[in-house]
């Protein structure tokens, strides 16, 4: 069996793998490192004996407050075949180098998909009182080797990650997401996947006058009044305008159609705004905001299907609605959000999660006792 060389890679040349793809992350992207600039950031390539690049990652860095000491991050990474036999050759040699580095503990999210929930799976788990939590529910379809990935893992040391926020060091991706597959699908076909309320709701934005718009960086800040004003309705923290800035400038400068800004104008007024990205054949619905004012003209509704639309014309096999709650409870307020996108036709997706490998146990806990403080 050949060994696999590990080496960090340029820009041009992590690109260039990424491309040869059907798709990957955005947050494997070498632009994302651009995104983050409170994080040092490396493109690492996996090399084999031919010499040919067969494996991918971006590193994001992050400094221990007063030691010169990192957290090592690869979100929904790194780009590799998760399911070979002897994943110790491509996973050791990275937590080698990232040791050289300075890593004390690496994060890393496997874009492998554990089991899926139809709409209908989970719109029955929803009116099922007894029902607690989606992943206590029978999912329409499993993945018996993202189990068997699950329990390598462990065994090479790897512990499974708790969930967490995206900010600062609690960095992470979320498990559960909301997919509307297109793969071999008419638009017809997506658009008779949408519940009776959003064709309902589709028809009462066309006759209210609604327009959905493409808008570009310079309407980012319209799109950041209504985003802050959507932080506070739902509470959240919202990131700053600068971070949306950045995402533009970056995403745009690697490729002019990476991200996509959609805003939603009734009379004059931009009533709902959202984000999109575009890595080969997976879009995803990245950042949405929208105001109180004029609900009854159901702008978002009209915002999402434009978007859904575009994304069937360039060709995706998927549209991710990213994270939702895996809670089925009345009481939490994110349920009406997996409603909203199930009713859209998505499945939901639960990914085998986050994992951690701590390089040196006494800082990845002293970590743990900071992040449980903030």
């Amino acid at each position: 069996m050949t060994s696999l060389r590990l080496q960090a890679i340029s820009r041009a040349e992590h690109l260039s793998f990424v491309a040869s793809l059907p798709s990957v992350s955005h947050m494997q992207l070498p632009s994302w490192a651009d995104v983050k600039p409170d994080w040092q950031a490396e493109s690492l390539g996996w090399f084999d004996g031919d010499g040919r690049l067969v494996g991918a990652g971006l590193v994001l860095l992050r400094p221990l407050p007063k030691v010169k000491r990192y957290l090592a991050y690869l979100p929904e990474g790194p780009v590799i075949d998760w399911h070979v036999p002897d994943l110790e050759r491509w996973l050791e040699p990275m937590l080698a180098h990232l040791k050289r580095r300075g890593a004390f503990s690496v994060k890393m999210g496997p874009p492998v998909v554990v089991r899926r929930w139809s709409p209908e799976a989970v719109k029955a788990a929803i009116a099922d009182p007894g029902a607690h939590r989606l992943r206590d529910t029978e999912p329409t379809s499993t993945e018996p080797r993202a189990e068997e990935l699950a329990e390598r893992l462990r065994r090479m040391g790897w512990r499974q990650a708790e969930a967490g926020g995206e900010d600062g060091f609690a960095a992470g991706q979320p498990r559960y997401v909301c997919q509307v597959p297109y793969a071999g699908r008419s638009l017809e076909d997506v658009r008779s996947g949408l519940n009776q309320q959003w064709r309902r709701n589709i028809k009462k934005a066309e006759k209210a006058g609604v327009q959905v718009v493409r808008g570009g960086y310079e309407d980012l800040p319209v799109f950041y009044g209504l985003y802050t004003e959507t932080a506070e309705r739902d509470r959240f923290i919202p990131r700053p305008l600068p971070y949306f800035q950045r995402m533009w400038t970056a995403l745009a400068a690697e490729h002019p159609d990476r991200m996509r800004l959609y805003l939603a104008r009734h009379e004059g007024e931009v009533l709902a705004a959202a984000t999109m990205l575009i890595v080969g054949g997976h879009v995803w619905y990245s950042y949405g905001a929208s105001t109180s004012r004029r609900r009854e003209v159901q702008p978002n509704n009209a915002m999402q299907w434009r978007m859904m639309a575009d994304a069937h014309e360039l060709g995706a096999h998927v549209y991710d609605f990213r994270g939702i709650t895996d809670t089925l409870e009345e009481s939490d307020h994110l349920l009406g959000l997996l409603r909203f996108k199930v009713g859209a036709g998505g499945e939901a997706v639960e990914y085998v999660g986050e994992w951690d490998f701590p390089l040196n146990r006494l800082l990845h806990k002293a970590l743990g006792v900071y992040l449980s403080r903030r």
